[in-house]
């Protein structure tokens, strides 16, 4: 979708972003197959393969937006606002505007996630908290040992991605709560050094910890939906 920004073809889907999308289509293609053989009387099979599609949906704007956010940000070199080109003040400004776009819909997409895991799962997590997100969800998933083949390697991948994730966290809740998040440096610089040129934040860093983020994401529906799938089979 995005590709054409930069001359480039559309996306060829690979590796772990094809692993989860295989992975989520089958779980999809089962329910569908379920509900055709006429076994949805309580109509949570088409619950269930409507989120399974709106996923596969916002996974692909996620992907497009996060490429995007990365190929602006390899254009932008200057260390401070003040040495920007007009090319590269452009530049920077469109790898604000996706990076901000893929930051908050990769939170969005873990908490669509949780909401299916915990409605196939039957964790009922809405009885302790009423909006709860994917972390709130596997946590009541390790509190009840409910399925540990599951649990364990999810939060696994939780813990390898913890300081990722909370600096992307962080930045997430700045852009929604509080300020635009690339100003924080500059509101940070202005106490230290007033009169100094505005450094830019560490493109380099966000640009990892969002590719670091998407691994943990793709790893995530990989096994979650191998998991429903076998769920369902039984």
């Amino acid at each position: 979708m995005l590709r054409m920004l930069f001359g480039e073809p559309p996306r060829k889907d690979s590796g772990k972003l094809l692993e989860a999308i295989q992975a989520m289509e089958r779980y999809a293609a089962l329910l569908n197959k379920r509900i055709e053989q006429g076994q949805d009387s309580d109509h949570n099979l088409r619950k269930y393969e409507i989120y399974t599609l709106g996923l596969l949906s916002s996974l692909d704007e996620l992907e497009e937006s996060a490429y995007a956010a990365g190929k602006f940000a390899s254009m932008v070199t200057s260390e401070t606002v003040e040495g920007m080109t007009e090319a590269e003040t452009l530049n920077y400004r469109r790898y604000v505007y996706f990076d901000k776009n893929a930051f908050i819909r990769l939170f969005s997409l873990l908490d669509k996630l949780g909401t299916l895991m915990n409605e196939y799962l039957h964790l009922e997590t809405e009885r302790v908290k009423p909006h709860f997100s994917y972390y709130t969800v596997l946590r009541r998933m390790a509190e009840r040992n409910a399925y540990p083949e599951l649990t364990e390697p999810l939060h696994k991948l939780k813990e390898e991605g913890r300081e990722a994730m909370n600096r992307l966290r962080k930045r997430r809740n700045m852009e929604i709560h509080y300020m635009n998040s690339e100003m924080q440096d500059d509101l940070k610089q202005n106490h230290e050094a007033y009169f100094e040129p505005h450094r830019l934040e560490n493109l380099s860093q966000q640009t990892k910890d969002l590719a670091q983020m998407m691994d943990l994401l793709l790893d995530t529906l990989t096994l979650t939906f191998h998991h429903a799938y076998s769920q369902m089979k039984k």
